[in-house]
């Protein structure tokens, strides 16, 4: 949660100091994605219906075993590869269609410039809120220096990109029940992912 809302603070500043095109419809974004984000921790905590991918990260959240980084990443996974996919079909969806090319651009390079943002916040997130928690990754930050902020930003914003194109998909897509087939394979592919950074835990959890 600490490091959700740093990077929300972060964005809203930006907005402020006018760095998007559209700030806003950049809020208008970052309103309904923390929307998602609230919506389904409410829902587990109340044991009521919960997308599958946040059931994945939030049943990993409360086993013992389970680590700081692990928890991160399924918590952005869950966050940026399924809910920021129907965040943005959500806000682009009602004039989508008669956006002139230069528009639709526009709103892309806000999307990708969120990319920037994030990288420039990640230092903090590490030194505030890992590293109190998780006090050997100061070690590892100091070994590796700038490369794990760097790959960290660089995997984000890969998956940033592809959210996009899932979105512009969803957005072009009229039938219903196709776009909700579409909507069900962007969400496999996050709790695939999310296996991947369980590793051997995400087997021993479905042996169960």
């Amino acid at each position: 949660l600490a490091c959700y809302q740093m990077m929300t603070a972060s964005m809203l500043t930006a907005a402020d100091h006018g760095r998007f095109h559209d700030p806003t419809w950049v809020r208008t974004r970052l309103h309904r994605f923390a929307d998602d984000y609230f919506d389904a921790l409410a829902a587990y905590e109340a044991q009521t219906a919960v997308p599958a991918i946040w059931q994945q990260a939030h049943a990993a959240a409360a086993q013992p075993g389970t680590m700081l980084l692990q928890n991160l990443f399924l918590g952005i996974n869950a966050h940026i590869n399924y809910d920021l996919v129907l965040a943005l079909v959500d806000t682009l969806q009602a004039d989508w269609a008669a956006l002139p090319a230069e528009t639709r651009q526009a709103r892309y390079e806000d999307h990708c410039l969120v990319n920037r943002i994030i990288a420039e916040t990640i230092d903090r997130v590490q030194d505030e809120v890992l590293e109190p928690r998780a006090p050997l990754l100061a070690l590892l930050d100091w070994l590796g220096g700038p490369l794990d902020e760097f790959l960290v930003a660089q995997l984000i914003s890969q998956w940033r990109d592809e959210v996009w194109r899932r979105a512009a998909e969803m957005l072009t897509t009229a039938d219903p029940a196709a776009r909700d087939t579409l909507r069900r394979r962007i969400e496999q592919t996050a709790l695939d992912r999310g296996r991947a950074i369980l590793g051997r835990r995400a087997a021993l959890a479905e042996a169960e």
